[in-house]
């Protein structure tokens, strides 16, 4: 018995020696982390005990902690209404879109840029098709609503006159605005996605390349057997975190760019416009708080549920 305390007591000693040494060898990165750690959990961990709000009646006098508790009715509130299963279906189905074809366009920016030979011309075409995503959406909505507009728009006044088409009233046609606003995404995304795929391509083995054309492949078959096999990876990484937002709506894009038209509901409404108008209306923090809870809560089990489709298909790679 006294055999086994000492070696355990010798496994101990060792192992804090051992983290020691580590802390004194890495010391300047671990003194660099530190703002980084505290910007994270004010940001991340702090906000957490709001959690509770959800499952609470918030009372303004009472405050936060005082309040009386209500259990899951408001979950039930958000879930009872007969918009839940149309915020739900909008915002998962436009999320899948705008993952698995922004991504295919994203690659293929990120290919086409770095077929460039010109150094001076790559960073000129780099910068425009990342430009967009600067924009504020804001700066977007006004921009689609210049070509939008009923009497001045773009397209009623030169593209459908020229083809002899009645003009439209794009803000009460909802059949429009799916293609509308996955057209209006991707523009102003996929250029700045296509970056982390450049970043990765410049890290691919030129000797790859060189030997691929001594043996007579095309670009096509050079794309086909080297650079979409060595872009997978970060593919599949950039789809598993993709999914964990997946019942989360970009609210800029949904409110802003409808110009939040009533007669748009049916095909733009999500989860995101919808909390917010509710709130506007009720002036009920749980109901939202509940909503921000749930879109966690799928979003955590999509992620850990792709990461171990992953991990069945290749563990290597598996985030986790």
């Amino acid at each position: 018995m006294d055999t086994q305390l000492k070696l355990d007591k010798k496994i101990k000693d060792a192992r804090s020696r051992k983290f020691m040494k580590a802390v004194v060898k890495y010391k300047a990165l671990l003194i660099m982390m530190i703002p980084c750690s505290i910007i994270l959990f004010i940001n991340s961990y702090l906000p957490l005990f709001g959690l509770i709000i959800a499952f609470k009646n918030i009372n303004y006098k009472d405050g936060i902690f005082r309040s009386p508790w209500s259990g899951l009715e408001n979950f039930r509130f958000l879930f009872s209404t007969d918009a839940a299963w149309r915020i739900t279906r909008n915002t998962i189905a436009y999320n899948l879109v705008f993952i698995f074809v922004g991504m295919v366009i994203s690659v293929a920016i990120a290919i086409a840029l770095n077929e460039i030979r010109n150094r001076y011309l790559k960073k000129c075409y780099q910068t425009l098709v990342i430009l967009p995503n600067f924009l504020s959406m804001v700066v977007v909505a006004y921009i689609v609503y210049s070509f939008l507009n009923p009497e001045q728009g773009y397209m009623n006044t030169t593209i459908l006159k020229k083809m002899n088409i009645t003009p439209i009233k794009w803000y009460d046609e909802p059949i429009y605005w799916p293609y509308i606003l996955i057209l209006t995404k991707l523009w102003h995304s996929v250029g700045y996605g296509s970056i982390i795929y450049i970043a990765t391509l410049t890290g691919i083995d030129s000797q790859l390349y060189e030997a691929a054309i001594i043996d007579g492949a095309s670009k096509w078959q050079q794309t086909k057997y080297i650079t979409i096999p060595s872009l997978s990876g970060m593919m599949i990484i950039s789809i598993v975190l993709a999914l964990g937002n997946i019942i989360k709506g970009d609210f800029g894009l949904f409110f802003q760019v409808p110009m939040s038209s009533g007669l748009l509901y049916g095909v733009t409404d999500v989860v995101d416009t919808y909390v917010y108008r509710a709130l506007i209306t009720l002036q009920d923090i749980g109901m939202a708080s509940a909503a921000g809870f749930y879109q966690s809560v799928v979003g955590l089990i999509m992620v850990v549920i792709a990461n171990l489709i992953v991990r069945k298909i290749d563990k290597e790679q598996a985030l986790f």
